[in-house]
């Protein structure tokens, strides 16, 4: 718990000094650069001198088993709100986000459902489930999403119609709506908005008011946003005043 409120600092911050983590996590600073170590060693930092940054490969992006432990409650909670929309004989999309993973853990006693995902470890969640079909579509393997990306998806999300697409977002504001890290994230999600009637937005609190690289989604285009209680009150209003119906889920 410690390192991920580590790397969840480094991922807003960009940098942070070791004793500013020893008194933000109570421990001493012999405990905190034993901790830098580790992740170091994960490639999930590096080490300056007082302190640590991100590692440069993408100051901003996590791997994904790491984000799956970040405001887990949250995420089960907004995920489980998010799969009672869910109706036996529809057609829907998962992205690969770890919000989506937790959608896809409340759609095992669906029937009749068919689930295009670009997310290889929803697919691993969901495949061989009595009722549930599940589509891919084709490209490249991004280990930091476990997801697949690139161009050669595109003809499946042309030809298919979907009643609602669910997906996360790096960062979410009213001007940039929703964003991701990477382009190639953002088109495959673009591709999934594209094809779909309804759009629902998983955001957690630590979404609201960051902007990532690229915006996958404009705000007009959302149909509900699924957020928790510590979502910023000024925001979930604004949103709402701008007709969009957000959720609001306790954990």
């Amino acid at each position: 718990e410690r390192r991920d409120v580590i790397l969840q600092l480094l991922a807003q911050d960009g940098s942070v000094s070791v004793a500013t983590l020893a008194g933000r996590l109570n421990v001493s600073e012999v405990t905190v650069r034993k901790d830098l170590a580790w992740l170091e060693e994960r490639q999930h930092l590096v080490r300056t001198h007082g302190g640590a940054m991100a590692a440069g490969r993408r100051s901003s992006e996590l791997a994904f088993e790491v984000r799956q432990g970040l405001n887990r409650a949250e995420k089960e909670a907004i995920g489980a709100a998010a799969a009672a929309l869910v109706h036996d004989g529809e057609s829907i999309c998962l992205d690969a986000s770890t919000t989506a993973l937790e959608v896809a853990r409340n759609l095992t006693a669906h029937t009749e459902l068919t689930i295009v995902t670009n997310g290889l470890r929803i697919a691993a969640e969901l495949a061989g489930r009595p009722g549930l079909t599940v589509l891919m579509p084709g490209g490249r393997v991004r280990w930091e999403a476990f997801s697949l990306v690139g161009t050669w998806g595109e003809p499946l999300f042309r030809n298919v119609n979907i009643q609602r697409a669910f997906v996360g977002a790096v960062g979410f504001t009213l001007e940039q709506s929703l964003t991701d890290v990477t382009d190639e994230e953002a088109q495959a999600k673009r591709a999934m908005v594209g094809a779909a009637r309804e759009v629902i937005a998983l955001i957690d609190h630590t979404k609201w008011g960051r902007v990532a690289f690229a915006t996958f989604c404009d705000l007009d285009a959302i149909t509900r946003v699924i957020t928790d209680v510590r979502a910023p009150r000024d925001m979930v209003d604004a949103v709402r005043r701008r007709g969009v119906r957000v959720d609001v889920v306790r954990p």
